[in-house]
């Protein structure tokens, strides 16, 4: 069985796990301390993030687009990218987007500043990057909104790896209370029905240590 390196709550493993529990892969979760930079992980993993897969062969596999499109070519009926060349470009384009875009305006500010910076005892958030968080998800939601006004799932009307990248990063930052879902009617429903799947479900029971999540964190109708 493979066993994926992770942080709780790191988008990015999130979007890997979803993406197994969609494709059907067994897989071991085994927590990661990527701040404490251990020799035996980085020799995996030169950059020190997760995730990291570890194959049954003993390989390893970073970086989350790099494994999600490893497991969908491995896979006996592979969909997450989409089903034609121009639906596969605009899933890679919503999960570059939120990946990186998302990432670095909002997820970055929020996620990393609250989560990551108290994980590794870094000290406390910074409140300027925390409020620029806040101003820049409000911003993504609005996009959000727009896309679902013309589409069932973000990239279209089938669920997709944009749709697990947006979950991934919005799952995050839900633990936290930090999304303002009542302003957001579309991105309320897309993501009520996002969560309700089986393969985000079992990311509902994870906890950070000393923090507990928000109260409608793991209530599918929410």
């Amino acid at each position: 069985m493979a066993t994926l390196l992770h942080v709780p709550l790191s988008p990015y493993c999130r979007k890997v796990r979803i993406a197994m529990g969609e494709l059907k892969v067994p897989f071991a979760l085994e927590e990661e301390p990527v701040w404490e930079r251990r020799e035996a992980f980085v020799a995996l993993n030169p950059a020190a993030t997760v995730p990291v897969l570890l194959l049954d062969d003993g390989h390893a596999l970073a970086e989350s687009q790099a494994i999600v499109e490893y497991l969908e070519e491995a896979a006996e009926a592979p969909f997450l990218m989409g089903k034609d060349a121009k639906l596969r470009a605009e899933v890679r384009r919503l999960a570059l987007w939120f990946d990186n875009k998302f990432g670095s305006e909002v997820t970055d500010y929020l996620y990393r500043e609250r989560i990551m910076k108290r994980m590794a005892g870094h000290g406390p958030p910074n409140s300027e990057f925390v409020r620029a968080g806040v101003l820049n998800l409000e911003q993504h939601l609005r996009y959000i909104d727009m896309l679902l006004e013309q589409r069932h799932w973000l990239a279209g009307r089938e669920f997709s790896l944009a749709d697990i990248a947006a979950g991934a990063h919005l799952s995050s930052l839900d633990y936290m209370g930090a999304v303002p879902w009542v302003d957001h009617p579309p991105a309320h429903e897309w993501y009520a029905r996002f969560k309700s799947r089986p393969s985000v479900r079992p990311l509902l029971s994870d906890r950070v240590p000393g923090w507990r999540p928000a109260a409608h964190y793991a209530n599918l109708d929410f």
